[in-house]
């Protein structure tokens, strides 16, 4: 899925922030930023007592899709903490360990597939890491398995979603379609794509009914009275919107950092060698992955799978002591310059996993590093996507020698997620 536009003012204006930060104005079509990407200044605006989340117009125009899901519901709209609270159990490290054979499962879909390329055609990582998650996800979470790996083209599903969020993307960030036929289909299309999307959740809820609802996030929602079932679509529709792609996207940049420096791989590809050897990992060895974890958090350090984040003070205030921030007005968090800011020392763009050694992470600010968000409303799921990519990465590691092609420079698209643009590996069996 690649829900995008083709544009790069988020890298132009992350390479702008160390000039014009920590606080700077840009505008983008029709739309008005004021970027925040200093350390300190974001660790205030963490505070949850003095400032909230705002949903900002790219996630705005997704609403006729899924409603007041997590992602998407404003802060008075009670449905988002009622849900947040209801699926907490359904991220706890015991729930973690009901999902790792399911994920276990599809990652060994994944080498089937890629098995069938090793040694003689190039693998396509992101479209191969976007199958991956949605299948994660769909069995997880709903019991659904879109049959990703066994597929000549793209699930219906996927294309509907992706059609859906593109068409909001290209509303907010150009002025209102003119009228006449291409406006018209384009809306009708729209309408009939969000039909369909949601037609397949409710056949996928209306087959828990009456049954045993399981012990996964749609069983937590269906055993519960507490979420009506519209909000249980839209939660359902949320996760397979935000989770599968963002996700993919991490494993994708990860993937490129390790095969883009022999030494680094080699390094991870030992610890993985040392802690599980040839077997499936276990749910407590992917755990003691601590290389490994790290080379994790410095490409998300520097490929942050969302741009950002928007916050509003809940009164008239000043940010840093000097920047005035009236009740109501969005300041947006540009993660790819905070985790580059000064306190990352001076060659922010090398990548290195050591900088999130235990000493490394003390001499941070505590907020210098924030790709899920931050506060209450922050992403529920990042343990669960933390753990599903250390342990594909680990299963690539112990299945293959992987390089780049020789010609690849890395560039990002970018939409409401950064993602590798053409990224192959080259794959020999070890």
């Amino acid at each position: 899925m690649t829900s995008m536009l083709q544009t790069s003012f988020m890298q132009e204006s992350t390479r702008m922030a160390r000039e014009h930060g920590p606080v700077f104005k840009r505008e983008f079509f029709n739309l008005e930023f004021t970027f925040v990407t200093g350390a300190e200044l974001v660790g205030e605006l963490s505070d949850d007592r003095r400032f909230e989340k705002h949903v900002l117009p790219a996630l705005e125009v997704a609403r006729p899709a899924i409603g007041d899901g997590l992602l998407t519901a404003y802060n008075h709209e009670p449905n988002w903490r009622k849900a947040h609270d209801l699926l907490m159990p359904a991220f706890s490290q015991s729930a973690m360990r009901m999902y790792h054979p399911l994920m276990l499962d599809v990652c060994r879909q994944l080498i089937e597939a890629w098995d069938r390329a090793a040694g003689h055609e190039s693998v396509h990582v992101t479209d191969s890491m976007a199958k991956l998650t949605l299948e994660v996800i769909g069995r997880t979470g709903f019991g659904y398995s879109f049959g990703s790996f066994e597929r000549a083209t793209t699930h219906p599903f996927v294309v509907a979603l992706e059609d859906v969020l593109n068409h909001g993307q290209r509303l907010v960030t150009r002025p209102p379609m003119a009228g006449g036929f291409l406006g018209k289909r384009a809306a009708e299309r729209n309408e009939e794509n969000i039909a369909y999307l949601n037609g397949i959740v409710d056949e996928v809820m209306a087959n828990r009914v009456g049954g045993d609802h399981g012990n996964d996030l749609l069983g937590l929602m269906l055993d519960s009275d507490v979420l009506d079932p519209v909000n249980v679509r839209n939660q359902v529709l949320t996760f397979l919107a935000a989770g599968h792609e963002t996700t993919s996207a991490a494993m994708s940049f990860t993937l490129y950092y390790l095969a883009a420096d022999p030494e680094i791989m080699d390094r991870a590809r030992t610890e993985v060698d040392s802690v599980i050897g040839d077997a499936e990992p276990t749910f407590e060895q992917v755990a003691k992955l601590r290389y490994l974890r790290r080379a994790i958090d410095e490409s998300l350090r520097l490929w942050p799978t969302a741009p950002g984040y928007s916050r509003v003070a809940k009164e008239d205030t000043v940010l840093g002591g000097k920047y005035e921030m009236p009740a109501g007005e969005p300041f947006f968090v540009l993660l790819p310059a905070l985790h580059r800011d000064w306190v990352w020392g001076d060659e922010p763009e090398r990548f290195d996993p050591d900088r999130f050694l235990p000493e490394q992470v003390r001499s941070r600010p505590g907020h210098a590093f924030k790709p899920f968000g931050t506060g209450i409303r922050a992403c529920i799921g990042r343990q669960f996507a933390l753990h599903q990519i250390a342990l594909v990465m680990s299963r690539i590691l112990q299945r293959y020698n992987a390089t780049l092609p020789a010609d690849y420079r890395l560039r990002a698209s970018e939409g409401l997620t950064f993602s590798p643009i053409g990224l192959t590996l080259d794959l020999t069996p070890r």
